[in-house]
């Protein structure tokens, strides 16, 4: 007996619910969570059903028997094997909380990955990667090897068979045909002083300016820089007696957490593409837990 997720998006319509249920049922399964929303706006309907296989059919016969369902309803339609750990490569630059945080929550089981590898553009992290019995994956960028680099990174890929690349505060630019050829399998983070406070030290840009929130945002990589769509955001408050160190510190607290719940949502197939915006369905208690745990 299987725990599977499918996950439906199509344009709105009537039946679609019914079409779904009516096919799990059919098949001996029994639904344990559901979760669904109608965008008037787009025009587009987003589902997200979680089940047990109780009549063993098995994941390719229920793929095949949703077929004709998907074709009906123009549904991007999948079912997922909820035990299969998705493979994740992360990538970083001389930040390393968000790495650090990542390693910490996949080690004690709170982020359910298989990390295939982390690659930078520097040899700071080389140690802590090896030390946890991961690739490390040198990749140097320069002004002129900027497409030697990319290519570098897609043999990376597509030798570890990755399926999820985390920008765990790599700061490099990726080109436009990556960003094309990856789409909406990048996450990204960055704190929330975008297009405010750019370059070096926002933090103390930000303490100057007297901010009284700081906050983070992950989401996915487009060609458009720190513009593509948001799948987590979070903000932790600050007040006019702490230092500019202190900002920096709360502000690294808050981008780790954001990423791992972005990353989170992600694995357990619970972000839609709509648009330039997501559709992101709420947790269960427990998942929700362990995301923000650490």
């Amino acid at each position: 007996m299987g725990d599977l997720v499918l996950t439906v998006a199509c344009p709105t319509g009537r039946g679609i619910v019914a079409a779904v249920s009516g096919l799990l049922a059919a098949h001996g399964c029994n639904i344990t969570d559901s979760a669904q929303f109608d965008d008037m706006e787009s025009g587009r309907f987003f589902m997200r059903v979680s089940f047990r296989d109780e009549g063993g059919k098995g994941i390719e016969t229920l793929r095949d028997a949703l077929r004709p369902v998907a074709a009906d309803f123009r549904m991007e339609a999948a079912i997922h094997d909820a035990a299969r750990l998705m493979r994740v490569l992360l990538m970083v630059s001389r930040f390393g909380h968000c790495l650090n945080d990542i390693l910490y929550r996949w080690r004690i089981g709170a982020l359910p990955v298989e990390i295939v590898g982390v690659v930078s553009n520097h040899l700071d992290y080389q140690k802590l990667v090896v030390n946890h019995d991961l690739p490390f994956h040198h990749i140097s960028v320069t002004p002129d090897g900027k497409a030697e680099a990319e290519a570098r990174l897609m043999e990376v890929v597509r030798d570890s068979g990755a399926e999820l690349v985390v920008l765990a505060r790599y700061m490099q630019v990726l080109s436009d045909r990556l960003c094309r050829e990856m789409s909406g399998r990048i996450i990204n983070i960055h704190h929330s002083f975008l297009p405010s406070f750019k370059g070096a030290n926002p933090y103390r840009q930000a303490h100057e300016r007297g901010v009284k929130l700081i906050g983070a945002t992950a989401h996915y990589v487009t060609a458009d820089l720190d513009e593509g769509p948001i799948i987590e955001q979070d903000i932790v408050r600050v007040t006019h007696a702490q230092s500019a160190a202190d900002y920096v510190s709360l502000g690294r607290d808050v981008e780790a957490q954001v990423l791992a719940r972005a990353i989170h949502a992600h694995i357990h197939h619970r972000v839609f593409l709509n648009g330039n915006r997501t559709v992101v369905f709420p947790a269960s208690p427990g998942s929700y837990a362990s995301a923000r745990m650490g």
